[in-house]
């Protein structure tokens, strides 16, 4: 490198000196800034590293110009917001595992570092190590032959604490995060490279562990499953002394090794036992000090913005503290800040705000006093609190205020989550709340009323500002529908109401009834709208208004459509005749005529320089007639691409060659 990449140090406690020191015998790194809370205690850390600039906060050291990439090392609650804030400074970040205290706070560090384009890495320093480079190897080239068991253990005892960080629980103690994170991130390693991967992630993970007075585990144990029948046997604790190796059996022979975590030392050699006919050690010699290593793996991979393996890359470290989330959730185990009655905080560490560069386009629909954001965020996947806040965050702070929910989602369940989302933000008024009700075989006004109330109270608000039905009964004339939901509409419950999977000709019916009644009709339509043609419905009742009468009416009349599926499930992501993984993708989507319109968002994309799905979503927007697409993400790296759609304005010609109107190519 032609200079030395420039660190600074967020936090001065005992593992900072570590990487103090050891970025003294780095190759190319150097230590410029150290930032803690209190400037005194700053001072005195560069004072014995020589220093040369100390603040008294770790805001200020994020604002150091001199400064290239930061080092993260407080306590785990810590990690997601400095790792998030250090990003959107520019900084580059090497965060000490675990990455953050769960998934959900992953996903969003991860998705920080690749939108502000700065290197993220997690910092388990025995990763960078040659020895473990060395064991790699040996397991790729079959050394023992084929791997079926690993059994790897890091464990040792503190002395019980309540208030020292590896028992204090609002400080993320106990041995799993702390020391359990190195043997799963060792036998995912070992399990991927024994199938020719960086990595493989466990498809079955069964755990048990002790947990102390102050509520963190004290000892545990977990047993991990991996496709290819490899079975790994997991331990970790910092109140139980154990056998700290890790050892790897095969059909041929097995690996041991002695100091898996904390290999040799600068000049130190480190021995890998290889047993097969004849026991054999095999050494390594590491040339600089350990977190020398770790600095200079960062510097040598920044324009990559990750290091490859057996460093951990930003997969590595999601699909590690997902395994850890697992193994948790095997014996209940959560942190008292992560359970649904916790006032659970932004990972950035909030308040929550919308962000400065946020590009959210905005519409209206008649009786709701809000802008409505053109793209709505479904809620029929979100279960769990945790991971729920970090979507909706993260929804939000992009400038979407919309979120679309039911009665039946989750058995109630997704409309609880929202609801305490809602609570927890304090954005109420701040927030489009579009809930459904009636789905068949209860879409009658009796069970319509009682369903509505029961609503309000999971989402805990007095008013929704849309109501949908979801479903029709053609049994039941219009009349008394539109009798009931101006009843609630009058009541103050609702403030506009429309109809989810509704013909175009009961839409109709209801709204000519409503005007000649004096009364409020339908608002907006949710039914599927998008550049593929639904072939057949994915739920029983599901009906589309991507035929030709259906668009001209929704132009003529100018009615709001909100589209469920307006990505096609996917099909514009991973669509192809030859995947039939999904049984259901296939069945609802694949046709002649949709595998034409796929290739033409291809190759409209290429043109674009978008993704494909960019431009499929960009083609629901751009119809003449106002569009609200419903987007259904599974992670905020499925909401990510579904942003850059409203960057792309298609012209009509582009629309219409998309949906296979025109058929010159020029005409593009």
């Amino acid at each position: 490198m032609s200079k030395k990449l420039r660190w600074g140090i967020l936090a001065a406690g005992n593992i900072a000196h570590k990487f103090a020191e050891g970025v003294r015998g780095s190759h190319h790194c150097r230590v410029v800034a150290v930032g803690s809370r209190s400037l005194e205690k700053a001072e005195k850390f560069a004072d014995d590293y020589n220093i040369p600039n100390r603040h008294g906060s770790y805001e200020a050291l994020l604002a150091d110009e001199k400064v290239d990439a930061v080092y993260i090392p407080p306590p785990h609650p810590f990690h997601a917001q400095w790792a998030i804030r250090a990003a959107e400074a520019g900084k580059h970040v090497l965060c000490e595992k675990p990455i953050t205290l769960n998934y959900p706070d992953a996903m969003r560090v991860v998705a920080t570092a690749i939108e502000q384009d700065v290197f993220l890495m997690e910092a388990f320093m025995y990763r960078c190590h040659p020895q473990t480079e060395k064991i790699v190897n040996l397991v790729k080239d079959g050394a023992i032959g084929e791997v079926k068991l690993i059994q790897a253990t890091f464990s040792f005892r503190a002395g019980f604490n309540p208030e020292s960080r590896l028992y204090k629980n609002e400080l993320g103690g106990g041995g799993i995060l702390d020391v359990g994170s190195y043997p799963v991130s060792m036998s995912r390693l070992i399990a991927g490279a024994a199938q020719g991967k960086e990595f493989l992630d466990p498809i079955e993970v069964k755990g048990a562990g002790h947990l102390c007075e102050t509520g963190v585990d004290e000892y545990a144990a977990a047993l991990l499953v991996f496709s290819g029948d490899i079975i790994a046997q997991v331990a970790c604790g910092v109140g139980l002394m154990q056998d700290n190796v890790c050892r790897i059996y095969g059909t041929k022979g097995n690996i041991l090794v002695p100091r898996p975590w904390i290999p040799g030392r600068e000049g130190e050699s480190t021995t890998v036992v290889l047993n097969r006919e004849e026991s054999e050690e095999i050494t390594v010699r590491p040339d600089r000090p350990l977190y020398g290593i770790e600095a200079d793996t960062v510097a040598e991979n920044i324009l990559n913005r990750q290091a490859p393996s057996p460093a951990m890359s930003w997969n590595d470290t999601l699909g590690n503290i997902k395994t850890l989330d697992a193994w948790r959730e095997s014996f209940d185990f959560q942190y008292e800040i992560e359970k649904p009655q916790a006032d659970i905080p932004p990972a950035s560490g909030g308040p929550l705000s919308v962000r400065a560069d946020a590009k959210m386009k905005y519409g209206e629909i008649a009786g709701v006093e809000k802008k409505v954001s053109r793209l709505v965020m479904g809620v029929d996947n979100q279960h769990k609190q945790t991971f729920a806040n970090a979507m909706f965050d993260d929804y939000y702070e992009r400038g979407g205020n919309c979120f679309d929910s039911a009665f039946i989602y989750g058995g109630g369940r997704c409309e609880e989550v929202l609801g305490r989302w809602v609570e927890m933000r304090d954005v109420r008024e701040k927030v489009v709340l579009l809930d459904k009700g009636a789905h068949t075989p209860d879409c009658n006004p009796e069970s319509l009323s009682e369903q509505l109330l029961i609503s309000l109270e999971r989402l805990r608000t007095g008013y929704l500002d849309i109501y949908m039905m979801h479903r029709d009964n053609p049994e039941v004339p219009v009349g008394e529908f539109v009798e009931v939901l101006n009843e609630h509409c009058n009541a103050g419950r609702i403030h506009a109401f429309g109809a989810s999977n509704w013909t175009r000709g009961r839409v109709e019916e209801f709204n000519n009834y409503a005007a000649s009644a004096g009364l409020r009709g339908f608002s907006a339509i949710s039914n599927n709208f998008s550049l593929a043609r639904m072939v057949n419905p994915p739920w029983e009742g599901c009906l589309a208004f991507s035929d030709v009468g259906s668009r001209a009416w929704l132009e003529r009349t100018q009615m709001p459509l909100m589209p469920w599926s307006s990505q096609a499930q996917g099909f514009f992501a991973v669509g192809d005749p030859d995947y039939t993984e999904n049984a259901n993708l296939a069945r609802c989507w694949y046709s002649d005529d949709n595998f034409k319109r796929l290739q033409r968002a291809r190759e409209l994309a290429a043109e674009l320089n978008v993704e494909t799905i960019n431009v499929a979503l960009a083609y629901v927007l751009g119809q003449p007639f106002p569009t609200f697409p419903l987007i259904g993400p599974r992670s905020v790296f499925e909401t990510m691409p579904c942003f850059k759609a409203l960057d792309i304005e298609l012209t009509p010609a582009q629309i219409n060659w998309l949906d296979l109107m025109c058929n010159d190519r020029d005409e593009k």
